[in-house]
C-alpha cells in the first residue's frame, strides 16, 4: 500500500503547490478576488459548556484554536431545534417566516409548511450569485419527508433493506437551493455507522465503505470540496452541517475508551467544574450567571442505580464530539494546505442545546431504524442495560446530563429558556477580525445574523424577489461591525416560538414560558442571566409591555401559541 500511496500523495502536493503559485501570482497581479471565503460549520445537540474553550473537558483542540485566534460570543441564539434553527440560520429570517415554525411535517398553515419557503432565500441562493462557488455536506432538514404508505414498508426502507429514490421532494434538495455541491442526509436523524436518506447531490448513496463513520465523511468531504474550490479564483461558500452528537450515542471503541472514566464523576462534580472553568475563562461571571439547582438533584450520583450506563454514555456524547473536533483539524489543515486559512471566515457554533430526550422510548419508527443492513437487531436499552455505543444500540443521554452538558443554564433543546437556545459561537477570520485574538464578544446574536453579515462581507445582495418571486424581508444584522470591535446597534429585542413554548429578550429583560398554557416568566438579564429568580409579580408593568411586543410579533410572523 505504501507504494500505491506515493504517487497519489506526490500528485497531490504538486497539485496544492500549483495551486498556491497560481493565487500568488494572481494577487502580486491585482487581480485575485481577495473576498473572504465562507466556512460555515455547525454541531448538533452540543451543550453550551461541551467544547473545551466553552469550559468542557472534552478535548476539542482544533475548536479551541478557532477561539484562541478568533472572537468567541457570550450571547448568540439559536431558536431552539434542529430544523427551525437549521431554516433561520440558512436564511436570515425568523423560522416561521422561513416556512419551518416546528419540524418538516406541511402542517397546511403559514409558517409551519415544513420545508424552506418559496419566499425565502438560502445563503447560497445569495452568494452564488455573487460569485461564490458553494457546497455542502451532512446534515440538511430543511425539506419535507417522503414517507412510505405502511409502518412495515417504512422499517424496509430505514433498515436499508429496500430502496427508493426521493427523500424529500428533488426541488427541495440543497442542489436546487442554491448549493453547487451537496454530500449529506436529508433528514435528521442517522445511524453514524450507516445513515439513512444519504445524497450525493440528488443521487441516493445506496451502500458505504466498511467502517464508514459519518462525522468523518461530512467533514472529509468538506476538506475535499475545498481542494477543489481552491483552484478557482472565485472565493467559495461552504456548509458543513454535522449529525454529531445528537443521538443516537454511536461511536468507535477507541474514542469511546478515552473517556471511560471521565464520567464516573458523576453529574454534580463535571458539573460544578465546568462552571468554575467558565468563571476563569471570563466568559461567564458568578453574580450575573449563579448556577442553578441540578435538575432532578433528588438523585445523587452515588445513588444513581445506572452509574455505569449514564457514564458510559457521556462517554460516548464525548467522543462524538472529540471526533468531529478532529476532522474539523483536517479541514483546517486543507485550509492551510492550499494557501486559503487566512482569507477564510469560520464560523462554527450549534443548533441548538444538548437534547434531554429518553429516544431509547421512542422505539423503532418513522426515522428510526429496527435493525443494521446485515439484519443485526438494534437495542433500545429502556433498561439500560446494554450499554450505548455500538451500530447495534439507539440511546440518549437524557435530561441530567443535559443539564450538565448546558452549564451554567436550566433547561434544553426545544425550551426557550437559556438552556435551549444558547449557543456557543466562535468567529475566525484573519485579515477580517479586529478584535483582540481570543477576544470574548458581548453583543447579541441571533442565527438569522449569518445572511446579513455573509452577504455584507461578500458584497452580496440579498435580492427583493428571486425567480419571479418576492421574498420576505431579511431580518438579521449584519455581525461585521463586532468582528471589528465596533459598537454595533444589534437587535432591539429577539423572540422564539416552539411548540408554544416562547420568549422575547430585550438587553435587560426576558420573558418566558414554557408552553402556550404557561404564565410568563421574567428575568432580569443584568443580573440573572441564568433565570433563576422570577420577578414577574413584582415587575407586571414589564410583563405587559413585552407581552406585547411578543403578541405583535408573532402575528407578523405567522406564530400560533397553541
Amino acid at each position: 500500500m505504501r507504494f500505491l500511496l506515493f504517487p497519489v500523495l506526490l500528485v497531490v502536493v504538486v497539485l496544492v503547490t500549483a495551486c498556491k503559485h497560481k493565487k500568488e501570482t494572481r494577487q502580486e497581479a491585482g487581480t485575485e478576488d481577495r473576498r473572504p471565503n465562507i466556512v460555515l460549520i455547525m454541531a448538533d445537540d452540543l451543550g453550551f459548556s461541551d467544547l473545551g474553550c466553552y469550559g468542557g473537558e472534552i478535548e476539542t483542540p482544533n475548536i479551541n484554536w478557532l477561539a484562541e485566534n478568533g472572537v468567541r460570543f457570550a450571547e448568540f441564539y439559536n431558536t431552539s431545534r434542529c430544523c427551525p434553527t437549521r431554516a433561520s440560520l440558512l436564511t436570515g429570517l425568523y423560522n416561521h417566516q422561513a416556512g419551518i415554525g416546528h419540524m418538516t411535517t406541511d402542517e397546511n398553515r403559514q409558517g409551519y409548511i415544513g420545508r424552506l419557503s418559496d419566499h425565502a432565500v438560502t445563503l447560497a441562493e445569495v452568494l452564488k450569485p455573487a460569485g461564490y462557488q458553494t457546497g455542502m455536506s451532512g446534515k440538511w432538514h430543511v425539506s419535507n419527508t417522503i414517507e412510505q404508505e405502511t409502518p412495515e414498508a417504512q422499517m424496509r426502507w430505514l433498515n436499508h433493506q429496500e430502496e427508493h429514490p426521493l427523500f424529500s421532494p428533488v426541488e427541495q434538495y440543497p442542489t436546487n437551493r442554491g448549493f453547487d455541491k451537496y454530500f449529506g442526509n436529508i433528514w435528521g436523524v442517522v445511524n453514524f455507522f450507516d445513515p439513512f436518506s444519504l445524497v450525493n447531490g440528488t443521487e441516493p448513496v445506496k451502500t458505504v465503505p466498511e467502517n464508514y463513520y459519518h462525522t468523518d465523511a461530512i467533514n472529509d468531504t468538506a476538506s475535499a470540496y475545498i481542494r477543489e474550490f481552491s483552484r478557482e479564483e472565485k472565493p467559495f461558500f461552504l456548509y458543513v452541517a454535522h449529525t454529531a452528537p445528537h443521538w443516537p450515542l454511536h461511536a468507535f471503541p477507541e474514542d469511546i475508551a478515552k473517556y471511560e472514566d471521565v464520567y464516573k464523576a458523576g453529574w454534580d462534580t463535571i458539573r460544578q467544574r465546568r462552571y468554575e472553568r467558565l468563571i476563569a475563562t471570563g466568559i461567564i461571571d458568578r453574580e450575573r450567571y449563579p448556577l442553578p439547582p441540578r435538575w432532578k438533584n433528588d438523585l445523587k450520583w452515588e445513588d444513581n442505580p445506572d452509574a455505569e450506563w449514564d457514564a458510559r454514555a457521556m462517554a460516548v456524547h464525548a467522543a462524538m464530539i472529540d471526533r468531529m473536533d478532529r476532522g474539523i483539524g483536517r479541514i483546517l489543515e486543507t485550509l492551510r494546505e492550499t494557501g486559503e486559512i487566512d482569507r477564510t471566515l469560520i464560523v462554527f457554533l450549534s443548533d441548538n442545546g444538548a437534547s434531554p430526550e429518553n429516544s431509547m422510548r421512542y422505539g423503532p419508527g418513522f426515522d428510526r431504524p429496527g435493525s443494521t443492513r446485515k439484519g443485526e437487531e438494534i437495542v433500545y436499552a429502556v433498561d439500560k442495560k446494554v450499554l450505548p455505543g455500538p451500530e447495534t444500540t439507539f440511546g440518549s443521554i437524557g435530561t441530567r446530563w443535559a443539564n450538565v452538558s448546558n452549564t451554567p443554564f436550566s433547561y434544553w433543546k426545544s425550551e426557550s429558556f437559556e438552556g435551549g437556545i444558547h449557543t456557543p459561537m466562535i468567529a475566525f477570520w484573519p485579515e477580517g477580525i479586529r478584535m483582540e485574538k481570543g477576544g470574548i464578544a458581548r453583543e447579541s446574536g441571533h442565527v438569522m445574523d449569518f445572511m446579513a453579515t455573509f452577504a455584507d462581507v461578500a458584497g452580496a445582495a440579498y435580492p427583493e424577489t428571486y425567480n419571479g418571486r418576492d421574498i420576505h424581508p431579511l431580518q438579521g444584522r449584519s455581525l461585521k461591525p463586532v468582528l471589528e470591535g465596533k459598537k454595533a446597534t444589534g437587535h432591539p429585542a429577539l423572540f422564539n416560538e416552539h411548540e408554544g413554548g416562547r420568549m422575547v429578550r430585550t438587553k435587560k429583560w426576558k420573558l418566558v414560558a414554557p408552553d402556550a398554557k404557561s404564565s410568563w416568566e421574567l428575568y432580569n438579564m443584568d443580573t440573572d442571566r441564568t433565570e433563576t429568580k422570577d420577578v414577574a409579580s413584582a415587575r407586571p408593568e414589564v410583563v405587559k409591555r413585552l407581552d406585547s411586543l411578543w403578541t405583535d410579533w408573532a402575528r407578523q410572523n405567522h406564530v400560533m401559541r397553541e
